[in-house]
């Protein structure tokens, strides 16, 4: 527990674009607020206009772009902020790497688990029609490598075909944040 009252952790955002993963990061900000915690959403579209703009997208510019995430993630912890980290990370290994900056328990996964066919009808970018046409190389799940966290500590996905609201996910991590003691104040 910090001198801001929160318990400084990384909740890391998986899942592949179209997902609404950023909804999602604003959803649970806006709920962390609520409760009096301080948080901070690192979102990959915003870190590739700056921290990441040397960066492409090949498998060693993709590590990288993880790799620095994690660190700047680790350093709002470090400060005592609640960080979300919101972004495509596809590759186990990196996501790992990350976990283990951090001590145990630190780093909280959640994998939004959300079908490629959602993703595509939801793509308000046009990212998978480009993708899909070659006009995108390296687009994660069309010709690239997509690895599933195996042991994520929360897991959001379609209920009877059906996608919860951004605030009911929102809730959803919320309520496994407290249930863990993550949002308790000592």
């Amino acid at each position: 527990m910090t001198s801001l009252g929160n318990s400084p952790n990384i909740f890391w955002h998986e899942c592949l674009s179209g997902s609404g993963k950023s909804t999602l990061a604003c959803s649970l900000g806006r709920e962390l607020h609520s409760r009096g915690k301080l948080s901070y959403i690192l979102d990959g579209d915003n870190l590739r206009h700056g921290l990441n703009k040397d960066l492409g997208s090949k498998a060693e510019d993709r590590a990288e772009n993880i790799r620095r995430v994690g660190e700047v993630a680790k350093l709002f912890s470090d400060a005592g902020l609640i960080c979300i980290a919101n972004l495509i990370s596809p590759y186990r290994k990196d996501r790992d790497a990350c976990r283990a900056m951090l001590e145990d328990g630190s780093f909280v996964e959640v994998f939004m688990n959300m079908p490629l066919e959602v993703c595509e009808q939801r793509d308000a970018k046009g990212l998978y029609k480009l993708a899909r046409a070659g006009k995108i190389k390296g687009f994660t799940e069309i010709d690239d490598l997509y690895e599933p966290p195996l042991k994520s500590e929360i897991e959001l996905k379609l209920e009877n075909g059906i996608c919860a609201t951004p605030s009911a996910m929102a809730g959803q991590v919320a309520s496994y944040l407290e249930n863990q003691g993550f949002l308790h104040y000592q």
